[in-house]
């Protein structure tokens, strides 16, 4: 039914080079992703070879440095990149943001040693990355987890269970953080634990409202141990280590809720413009041009926001206040644009037939992953007002 192709955003990017990217990523995910999105989706199907792709095309490690395999880009290049991915299918923008996610420990405190012997693989040799904070009783309250590492000579055992772990059960490494001290925040450290190791095991796929093509899964550590040479920073830092890539990662999340919002605004507008009631296009009736008109403002809002903040990262100063402040926005504003999209299409957006009720399943995880947007308002506020009184 629609006859309007979706039009490419305009985008202000700092250099030719990043120019290139984004027209290398636009053609990877129309080529790659777009055709089979909906049907892997549908049987859950998550597409490693298309994250070896990724890979191998330089776009798992962007962000980072490229004597380790990296990419050089500022995260203001980064974001945009990922937002054109989870505008082709959530699952591969998300995976992606995730996979960066659990690089950053290794990229941001691990030693100059580490760093060469891990991260080259890590960002640009087709492995595929989780990570591990959240606990079963341990979700925004992470400072109370209980998955405790025990020394032993020169190794330390883990034992303890990990919940909700994006591409549990099938990342090839894991950070995790787990307790080595006593209570609270300064008892926890951070380790890279390989994806094999024996005695971790992965739990049955949690059977989600969407992002089905996304294994989430609890990640059992039965007595794992790892070599203290693969304990990143120092013991009692992991907690600072994990605010500090949630900061990051709160950016990734953003921008991938714009993309999915942007997916949806475009599909709207079509069906809007080739479908016909009452003797004309109901583009044309008023109500509805308004409707689109608001969503499209809001994407345009995220974007600027989430890219603010990316510059302040991009600059060396503070930017946790603006990345929770986007990851907040952006996600509410997918959740709002992607059921005004549903609206749009009325009967049809509630079928299968049209991707928008996907999309609409899909933005409700972006307003819990990463810290809820309930979490988000508490990091705002205490950085406007300072700390609640106790």
């Amino acid at each position: 039914m629609p006859d309007r192709a979706p039009q490419p955003v305009e985008r202000h990017l700092p250099t030719e080079e990043s120019e290139d990217l984004l027209a290398l990523v636009r053609d990877i995910a129309q080529r790659e992703i777009v055709p089979a999105a909906a049907e892997e989706e549908e049987a859950g199907h998550f597409p490693r070879p298309l994250f070896t792709l990724l890979s191998e095309s330089g776009l798992l490690g962007l962000p980072y440095d490229s004597a380790l395999g990296g990419g050089d880009q500022p995260y203001e290049v980064y974001l945009q990149v990922l937002e054109e991915l989870a505008a082709a299918r959530l699952t591969v923008g998300l995976g992606v943001s995730v996979h960066s996610l659990a690089s950053y420990a290794l990229a941001g405190f691990g030693s100059k040693e580490q760093q060469a012997e891990h991260l080259p693989a890590m960002l640009g040799g087709g492995l595929l990355g989780a990570y591990c904070l959240s606990e079963p009783a341990s979700g925004s309250d992470a400072a109370s987890l209980r998955t405790r590492a025990v020394r032993d000579g020169d190794d330390w055992v883990i034992t303890g269970t990990k919940a909700w772990i994006t591409h549990g059960g099938i990342a090839d490494f894991c950070t995790v953080l787990a307790r080595t001290g006593g209570d609270g925040a300064r008892g926890i450290t951070a380790f890279l634990v390989p994806g094999d190791a024996p005695g971790l095991h992965a739990a049955v796929p949690e059977k989600k409202m969407g992002m089905k093509g996304s294994p989430t899964a609890q990640l059992h550590f039965d007595g794992v141990r790892v070599a203290d040479d693969r304990r990143i920073g120092e013991e009692g830092q992991g907690f600072a280590i994990a605010l500090a890539s949630l900061d990051s990662g709160r950016l990734g999340i953003a921008a991938c809720a714009v993309g999915l919002a942007q997916a949806a605004l475009d599909e709207a507008a079509a069906y809007a413009t080739g479908r016909r009631q009452f003797g004309r296009p109901i583009a044309d009736f008023q109500g509805l041009r308004f409707l689109l008109a608001d969503m499209a403002t809001q994407i345009e809002a995220g974007r600027a926001l989430y890219l603010a903040a990316a510059r302040l990262r991009d600059a060396g100063l503070p930017f946790s206040r603006q990345a929770a402040m986007a990851k907040l926005f952006c996600t509410d504003a997918a959740m709002r644009v992607t059921t005004d999209a549903v609206q749009v299409l009325g009967g049809y957006g509630y079928t299968t037939d049209f991707p928008v009720e996907r999309y609409m399943r899909e933005a409700k995880v972006l307003q819990i992953v990463e810290g809820t947007n309930q979490i988000q308002r508490m990091v705002i506020a205490r950085q406007l007002l300072g700390p609640e009184s106790r």
